[in-house]
C-alpha cells in the first residue's frame, strides 16, 4: 500500500481545524504533527527555481517551508505595491501567491513571517527607508507615525495571505507577529511596547487571520518581553544548547508545544571576515538534540540564496556606535545551509534528511531528490565599452539644489518616497582650490565616499581592509583629506557617497539611519561649502538599459569610478558565477538588473552567483560600475570562490 501525501494525511475526512498549540504538542486538523521546517526566502531565489528548491526540501523529509516577507520590497514606494506584478526591479521575485501555491503543490505546509520587521540580514530589517522621512519616527512601536504606515500595508498584505490559510484549503498554518522583539530591550532606554504587539494582533484578526500566531526570541535572554504570552505561542532562536533553551522556554509557557523557530544551520558573512562554515558534526549533534527533546524545528536557513542588488543588511553591535561600527553583509547569503546559495546539496542536507527520517513517526510520500542544476564557467568576455563618471552623471535627469548636503532619503523623488538605494552625488562647481588644501567632512560618511576634482579621483584607492579606518569610510569621524600640492581654478568637486546597506538588527534607536552626507558640513580649508547640486544615482534597470553614448575605446589606466560593458552570448543559459577577483569594488548588473556588490580586496566573497533565469538566449549585457580600477575582461567560474583576507 502506497504512502499518503502530507496533505492527504492531514486533510482526510475534511478540514475542521488548523495548527493547534493548546496542548504540549502540535496537532494539525486534530492529528499529531511535529514540524520539520526549513527557511527559504522567495525573494532571495529566482522564481523559476522555487519549485526545484521546494521539492529538494520535501525530499529531505521536511513538511513545512518558512519564509519572511520584506515590506521594503512589497511597498517600495509609499502606497505603491508589488506582489509580483507591480513593476519594480524586483518584481520577478515577489509573486507570493505563486510561491505559496507551489509550496502546496510540492506537498509542503507554510509558516509566514510578515513582519513588519523581519531582520533577515536584509536592508533595514525589511522596513522601507521612506519611513525615515517621518519626523521623529519611532519604528517598531505603537507611535502613530509608524503604525499608520503598518496599518495601510497590512490591510493590503494580510488579506492576500488570509486566503492561503490551511483552514481554507491553503498551506499556511501559522503567522509570526513581529520578529525577535525582545531583543529591542535596552535597559533604561527602551522596553518592548506591548501596545504595539496588541495592535499587530488586532490587524491580523481584522484581516481574517485565524491561524496560530507566534513570536520568536532567545528564550534564555529575552524571556517574555517581546511577546503577549496570553495570545502568542513563544518559540526559541538559537545555534546551540537546545536543552537549556527549551527548558527556559517551557518555564515561560506551560503545556505548550516546544519549537525552535530559528535553529541557525550556519551563519552569514560581513565584508572583511572569514567565510563562515559550521562544523557538520556539531550541526548533526545539535539537530539531533532538538528532535530528541522532543521539539519541532525550523532550520534557518535551509536554503540561504542571495541578497540581490542593494538589499544586503548590516549589523551594529549592541554596544556599538551608530555609523561607526556598522558591519555590512555580503551579497551572498549562502549561510553554509543544507542547500547552497545555488541550490546544491551539502552534507548538512543529508544529515537533516537522516535525522528527520529517524525521528518522524508520521510516514508520508516523499519525492525523489531532484538533480542539481548544471553550473558552467563561460569563457571570459572582453570589456568593449565605457561610460566615464562624467558621462554617467550627465545622463541623470533628476538633479536638485540644496544649501547643505542632505541624506538620500530626503530627496523629493520616487513619488515623494526619497532615494532608498544606490549612490548619491554631491557636486560643487566654480571652486578655487589652493595648493595643499584640505577637505573635511563632519561626522561620519554613510557609508563610503569617493572624491573627484574635475573628474579625477583624489581620494585613496581601496587596497585592503585597513583602508576602512581612513578617510572615505564610515569608521572615521570628521574625516580630513589632503588634496595635494596642485592648485586648481574654477574646479568641480564631486563627492560620490555609497549606501552599503542599513543595519537590520538591534535596539530601536539603531534603525534611524540615513545614508549619504547628513551629519554635518563639508569644509574646504575651514571654509564651509554651501549650495550643492545633489544627484541620485540609483541604477534602476530601466535607466541602465537606456544608457547611450558608450565609448568603444575603454580606458583602464586612470583610477576612478566608471561604468564598463561586456557582452555574454549564450545559446543555452546555465547557472554560473561571475569572478570579480581582477576588479576592486563596485556593483555588477546583468541585463540591467543589479546582481549584487563585490569588494575583492576585502573578501571573503569573490564571485557573484548568476542563475540561468537572469540570462537570455543570445546577447546578454554585463555592466560593471567600478569604484577604482577596471579590468579588460570579466571572468566566470562554475563554483563559488571565497578567500580569507
Amino acid at each position: 500500500m502506497s504512502l499518503p501525501s502530507l496533505y492527504e494525511h492531514y486533510t482526510f475526512g475534511g478540514i475542521n481545524s488548523g495548527l493547534s498549540a493548546d496542548q504540549s504538542y502540535f496537532t494539525l486538523n486534530g492529528r499529531n504533527i511535529t514540524l520539520y521546517s526549513g527557511a527559504m526566502h522567495y525573494f532571495r531565489v529566482p522564481k523559476p527555481y522555487w519549485r526545484d528548491r521546494l521539492r529538494k526540501m520535501r525530499a529531505a523529509g521536511l513538511n513545512t517551508v518558512e519564509t519572511y516577507m520584506p515590506w521594503n520590497l512589497h511597498e517600495p514606494e509609499i502606497d505603491h505595491y508589488d506582489f509580483g506584478y507591480g513593476g519594480s526591479d524586483m518584481q520577478e521575485f515577489l509573486d507570493i501567491e505563486t510561491f505559496l501555491k507551489t509550496a502546496q503543490e510540492e506537498d509542503l505546509l507554510a509558516i509566514v513571517r510578515p513582519g513588519p520587521f523581519i531582520c533577515s540580514e536584509w536592508d533595514l530589517g525589511g522596513l522601507p527607508s521612506w519611513l525615515l522621512r517621518e519626523k521623529d519616527i519611532k519604528v517598531r512601536t505603537s507611535q502613530h507615525n509608524f503604525m499608520k504606515h503598518v496599518t495601510r500595508y497590512f490591510n493590503v498584505l494580510l488579506p492576500i495571505l488570509a486566503a492561503f490559510q490551511f483552514t481554507l484549503g491553503g498551506p499556511i498554518i501559522a503567522f509570526q507577529v513581529e520578529n525577535e522583539y525582545g531583543s529591542t530591550y535596552q535597559s533604561g532606554v527602551f522596553t518592548p511596547d506591548k501596545v504595539y504587539l496588541e495592535q499587530l494582533r488586532q490587524l491580523h484578526i481584522k484581516n481574517g487571520i485565524t491561524s496560530l500566531l507566534f513570536t520568536s526570541d532567545g528564550a534564555r535572554y529575552g524571556g517574555s518581553m517581546g511577546t503577549l504570552p496570553e495570545h502568542f505561542l513563544q518559540t526559541a532562536n538559537f545555534a546551540n544548547n537546545p536543552q537549556l533553551e527549551f527548558d527556559a522556554l517551557n518555564q515561560l509557557q506551560h503545556n505548550k508545544p516546544t519549537m525552535t523557530m530559528e535553529f541557525w544551520t550556519g551563519w552569514f558573512d560581513h565584508w572583511t571576515e572569514n567565510h563562515h562554515l559550521r562544523d557538520n558534526k556539531e550541526f548533526y549533534n545539535v539537530l539531533e538534540d532538538i528532535l530528541a527533546y522532543p521539539a519541532s524545528v525550523n532550520m534557518y536557513m535551509f536554503h540561504g540564496g542571495t541578497n540581490w542588488g542593494f538589499y544586503n543588511g548590516a549589523n551594529i553591535p549592541n554596544s556599538g556606535v551608530l555609523n561607526e561600527e556598522i558591519q555590512h553583509d555580503t551579497t551572498s547569503y549562502d549561510y553554509d545551509a543544507p542547500l547552497s546559495e545555488a541550490g546544491d546539496y551539502t552534507e548538512k542536507y543529508y544529515i537533516a534528511k537522516e535525522l528527520i527520517h529517524k525521528y518522524n513517526q508520521v510516514r508520508t510520500r516523499l519525492p525523489s531528490q531532484p538533480p542539481i542544476t548544471e553550473k558552467v564557467a563561460y569563457a571570459s568576455i572582453t570589456v568593449t565599452q565605457q561610460l566615464t563618471f562624467a558621462d554617467v552623471v550627465d545622463r541623470i535627469f533628476e538633479k536638485f539644489e540644496f544649501n547643505n548636503t542632505v541624506s538620500m532619503e530626503q530627496l523629493p523623488i520616487n513619488h515623494n518616497s526619497g532615494q532608498s538605494y544606490g549612490y548619491i552625488v554631491y557636486r560643487k562647481t566654480g571652486l578655487n582650490i589652493p595648493a595643499n588644501s584640505t577637505l573635511q567632512i563632519d561626522g561620519h560618511v554613510c557609508d563610503t565616499v569617493m572624491v573627484l576634482i574635475d573628474g579625477v579621483l583624489v581620494s585613496k584607492v581601496l587596497t585592503n581592509s585597513l583602508d576602512l579606518n581612513e578617510f572615505g569610510y564610515w569608521r572615521v569621524t570628521d574625516g580630513i583629506l589632503h588634496l595635494g600640492p596642485e592648485s586648481r581654478v574654477n574646479a568641480t568637486l564631486e563627492l560620490i557617497v555609497e549606501n552599503w546597506g542599513r543595519n537590520n538588527m538591534g535596539y530601536i534607536a539603531q534603525f534611524i539611519q540615513f545614508k549619504g552626507l547628513w551629519q554635518g558640513d563639508v569644509y574646504l580649508n575651514n571654509d564651509k561649502l554651501l549650495k550643492w547640486q545633489t544627484v541620485p544615482l540609483q541604477f534602476k534597470k530601466k535607466w541602465t538599459n537606456a544608457l547611450v553614448g558608450w565609448s568603444n575605446s575603454p580606458k583602464f589606466e586612470i583610477p576612478g569610478p566608471s561604468m564598463y560593458k561586456a557582452l555574454l552570448v549564450v545559446e543555452n543559459p546555465k547557472d554560473t558565477f561571475i569572478d570579480m577577483r581582477k576588479w576592486n569594488k563596485g556593483i555588477v548588473m546583468v541585463n540591467g538588473f543589479v546582481l549584487g556588490r563585490y569588494a575583492s580586496t576585502l573578501g571573503p566573497q569573490q564571485t557573484l552567483y548568476l542563475p540561468a533565469p537572469l540570462l537570455k538566449i543570445g546577447v546578454n549585457e554585463i555592466v560593471v560600475f567600478e569604484h577604482f580600477s577596471g579590468n579588460q575582461e570579466i571572468a566566470f567560474s562554475d563554483v563559488p570562490i571565497f578567500f580569507t583576507p
